[in-house]
């Protein structure tokens, strides 16, 4: 029987941000039983891949090689989590070589199932493979785990460098194909782009991967209609192609942990049983990013002398290995872990922790994070609204969205490198946690929020969600 399914084959980027909806999505699509599901990767993405897939389940991994020192890239350097921030690029570039055995991978499927499709679902930095999947034959869509408006935003940052037209004493300046973003500012640019002149390897190789993607079928996004349809609206008229927005896919327990760090989720859910219903602040800047030393520090004094209790899961700062020790004597307030253990007042984790678990905690009030989109997802969907501190790629207009547009989100700090003060951080978690006119407000949007994605995904009773609704129509374009 099985012989009968279609076939689909899902190639993430090598990221855990970009892996962890991949994987969501190979799951969602495994329930379904219709399909034969293959995750392409490098082997050891692979290899960790293989540890999050739950027993039973059905889908295939393939390896395809891949030497890093090649590259220029350190050995066992797989996955952007493996290294600094400035060789990321050199990972991205280093990824278009797996053109020629991706290709024989798509062949050999198809040599195999001569009757039956073949759906490539690739990740946005894999923009190359909608023209090999289309000269052999396969549908082919990019795959999202971006949200509509900030991906608009950083789609039309890169392929217009705006910010490099106007005076640079301007401050703010518009995106010419995407008025409905009004106003960005420059700090609002992730580094590589405020530096971005056309001619680096940044604009190179973003100008080549995201004018490919017009090759594609259509955009697959992880979000939800409710929510954003201004950006999606932005890639059906900018592509000309379908898009659709099947979101929020999330799975349980898809964080992975560091190496050697973490927390035993049982100890986690302990700690805040002991805790009042909203009285806890989660602080957490997702698996790539960490702040600096001395905006640690800030955080630090900021969330002791706030008065709330807290998890608090840290990582070494900027410019230190981000998989080595992490020297709390060094990096916090003196004596900041002792007090906070003694008082009951804080748990501070190393290197990883159960998000999507502590999120949907009753005790959990306000996530600080990062924005980035799956942590943003999480969030909404447990009505947790968000302190917004915002580090890189899309994440500016992700947070500019959910504080400007949606409501659910105060921004604390803007990137690596600003100045944050213990004062401002203080004040900024007492508007949000507490009875002010401010922090009720964003609550009730939270609540309503929370209710949107809920009713997107809702599949009962004869009544189908707009993700639901979606996730039918593209399959029906892609596999009848």
């Amino acid at each position: 029987m099985s012989e009968e399914k279609e076939e689909v084959l899902l190639f993430p980027f090598m990221a855990q941000g970009h892996i962890i909806p991949f994987l969501a999505l190979a799951l969602h699509l495994e329930k379904r039983q219709k399909y034969h599901i293959t995750i392409v990767n490098t082997s050891l993405n692979i290899r960790k891949l293989r540890s999050s897939l739950p027993p039973n389940s059905s889908i295939t991994l393939s390896e395809i090689p891949f030497n890093p020192s090649q590259h220029g890239l350190p050995p066992n350097t797989e996955n952007t989590d493996a290294i600094p921030y400035n060789l990321v690029i050199r990972l991205i570039q280093a990824s278009t070589t797996l053109k020629p055995a991706f290709t024989n991978l798509l062949r050999s499927i198809l040599l195999q199932n001569k009757n039956r499709r073949l759906l490539v679902i690739a990740d946005i930095f894999f923009g190359w493979t909608a023209a090999v999947s289309k000269e052999l034959g396969a549908f082919h869509v990019i795959f999202s785990g971006c949200g509509g408006y900030g991906l608009a935003c950083y789609y039309s940052l890169w392929l217009n460098l705006p910010h490099r037209r106007v005076d640079p004493a301007q401050e703010y300046f518009t995106l010419p194909d995407f008025p409905e973003a009004l106003d960005i500012h420059r700090t609002q640019l992730p580094n590589n782009i405020a530096e971005a002149d056309g001619s680096d390897a940044w604009s190179l190789f973003q100008q080549q991967n995201l004018s490919e993607w017009v090759n594609s079928d259509g955009v697959l996004f992880n979000t939800v209609h409710g929510l954003d349809s201004v950006g999606l609206s932005y890639f059906k008229r900018k592509l000309n192609r379908p898009v659709w927005a099947i979101g929020p896919i999330i799975s349980a327990g898809s964080g992975s942990r560091g190496k050697g760090g973490g927390i035993n989720p049982k100890l986690c859910t302990e700690w805040l049983e002991a805790k009042p219903c909203k009285s806890v602040l989660f602080v957490c800047f997702g698996s790539m990013n960490t702040i600096s030393a001395s905006q640690m520090m800030e955080l630090g004094k900021a969330l002791e002398r706030c008065g709330k209790s807290f998890i608090w899961v840290v990582r070494p700062p900027i410019g230190f290995d981000i998989n080595s020790e992490f020297r709390e004597d060094e990096w916090l307030p003196e004596g900041f872990v002792e007090r906070v253990q003694e008082s009951g007042k804080g748990l501070v984790v190393r290197d990883w922790a159960p998000q999507l678990e502590i999120l949907s905690h009753p005790a959990v009030s306000v996530f600080l994070s990062h924005c980035g989109w799956n942590s943003v997802l999480e969030s909404l969907s447990q009505e947790v609204p968000i302190l917004g501190w915002p580090m890189a790629a899309e994440q500016f207009y992700n947070c500019k969205l959910l504080e400007e547009e949606v409501g659910v989100c105060v921004e604390v700090a803007r990137g690596k490198s600003c100045e944050v003060k213990c004062d401002d951080i203080v004040e900024k978690i007492a508007l949000v946690m507490e009875e002010t006119e401010k922090g009720i407000v964003m609550r009730k949007k939270a609540r309503y929020v929370k209710d949107v994605i809920r009713d997107a995904v809702k599949d009962e009773d004869g009544f189908k969600g707009s993700s639901v609704n979606a996730m039918d129509e593209f399959l029906s374009a892609a596999l009848s």
